[in-house]
């Protein structure tokens, strides 16, 4: 069975999570593969739904995981990932995952994230990713944010954003 998912990006000047400008909200129902003997999500599936929400949130931009240019391609691995857990979710619950630009420095990003239950939240988290060129056979190498992508995560390029 396929995760149902509903989403909404939404430009703020004061979020409730991060700092950051730009916000995007996903709707995911828990499945029972990310759960654990006791019908309580496992840990790490956690992760899993913040990077989905953040791959959400750069689609909805017009960006992805991987961008190509005039020297080749692009891609945003972690450096860092971290989550604390307030409560638990269950089989067929539905979650809110909220992402949030919190940083966008000159090579990184930072994520602020926050999961709830209708009214429980359930997780906050935080990733940051480091853009990189990707040549292959050879170790990924950090590179300048380009202006257009730090643009549109800051939330400049508003009018330049798809409709939600």
């Amino acid at each position: 069975m396929l995760a149902s998912w509903r989403c909404c990006l939404t430009l703020v000047s004061d979020s409730d999570v991060g700092s950051g400008p730009v916000r995007f909200t996903t709707t995911r129902r828990v499945e029972f593969v990310e759960t654990d003997a006791a019908g309580i999500v496992h840990f790490s599936a956690f992760f899993v739904y913040m990077e989905q929400a953040e791959h959400q949130l750069l689609r909805h931009l017009g960006l992805g995981v991987f961008l190509r240019d005039d020297e080749g391609e692009i891609s945003w691995p972690r450096v860092s990932a971290t989550c604390d857990f307030r409560g638990p979710a269950r089989f067929e619950d539905e979650i809110q995952i909220e992402v949030a630009v919190e940083r966008v420095g000159e090579k990184s990003v930072t994520y602020a994230h926050r999961l709830t239950c209708g009214d429980r939240e359930l997780a906050t988290g935080r990733m940051t990713a480091v853009c990189c060129r990707v040549h292959a056979g050879q170790p990924p190498q950090p590179i300048k944010i380009p202006s257009r992508v730090a643009t549109l995560l800051r939330g400049d390029g508003s009018s330049s954003l798809p409709n939600s």
